[in-house]
């Protein structure tokens, strides 16, 4: 389904599940789109009605012709909740989606009842800012195949490459295809809308329930960045999931799952009861 934003751009969102059970919203990373999530889909409808959306310059939403800065996706999404009338948001963001959801937890956190950041920094550090210059790089040269040799490596672990190699050479092929003009051009907008993103000093105005999720084989957002998020945000739960990298919630499916499933579960039993 798509939702059209006040500014005639097309926001594509994609809703499973029973209308009355709680509502779960995932946020993709920047390399990701709706489609990315479906094997989740099965095993959290079961719980949650679950919302996934694709950012504009991701998946099916308009891809654009203008360089923007990140916080319009948090208004994007303050938008599309009201168009559908969501309400007692859970609210679930992954590495660049995690930035997103700190953003919008800042803004529009009335609206949340919970939130979890998944391999999610509350800064760009000066690693991170190179990282995302060598990916814009990597874009520019609008092959896919290339573009996952350069800027994959760093979203999984090492053992999972060790464990997965012929997956992943699939997956590289894939790229070739799938990885079009338009896609590179969406990513290098995406990739620059955040070079300045701190929001460090305004965590503690976070307010709704919130659990981190780390990975102590995660080189693009650290255990110690995320730790920092734990230090400032007031009453949130920190886990580790242990032997996966940045793209844990892929390499450790079932641990993410059970995390967040059980997370969303806790906190809207307490606030039904």
């Amino acid at each position: 389904m798509y939702a059209e934003m006040s500014d005639g751009a097309r926001l594509y969102y994609e809703l499973y599940g029973d209308h009355d059970d709680p509502l779960l919203v995932f946020l993709n990373g920047i390399m990701m789109s709706t489609a990315s999530w479906q094997s989740f889909v099965e095993p959290l409808s079961r719980h949650f009605s679950l919302l996934l959306v694709d950012q504009r310059d991701q998946g099916r939403s308009d891809h654009m012709d203008r360089q923007y800065d990140i916080e319009l996706h948090a208004r994007d999404l303050e938008e599309l909740f009201t168009r559908i009338d969501a309400r007692e948001v859970n609210l679930m963001g992954v590495s660049y989606g995690g930035q997103i959801a700190e953003l919008y937890a800042l803004q529009y956190g009335e609206r949340l009842n919970s939130l979890i950041l998944s391999n999610t920094v509350g800064r760009i550090t000066p690693y991170l800012a190179e990282l995302g210059e060598a990916w814009k790089e990597a874009a520019r040269l609008n092959d896919g195949e290339k573009f996952f040799t350069l800027a994959i490596p760093f979203i999984y672990s090492d053992s999972f490459y060790n464990s997965n190699l012929a997956w992943l050479k699939n997956r590289q092929k894939a790229f070739k295809e799938l990885l079009t003009e338009e896609w590179f051009e969406g990513f290098y907008r995406l990739a620059s809308s955040n070079i300045d993103f701190n929001v460090v000093e305004r965590l503690n105005e976070i307010k709704v329930p919130t659990l981190l999720l780390a990975a102590d084989r995660d080189i693009v957002t650290p255990v110690e960045e995320m730790e920092l998020l734990h230090e400032e945000i007031p009453n949130s739960e920190f886990l580790i999931i242990h032997d996966a990298g940045h793209a844990a919630f892929l390499e450790k499916q079932e641990e993410f799952l059970t995390a967040v499933t059980g997370f969303v579960i806790k906190k809207t039993s307490k606030t039904r009861a």
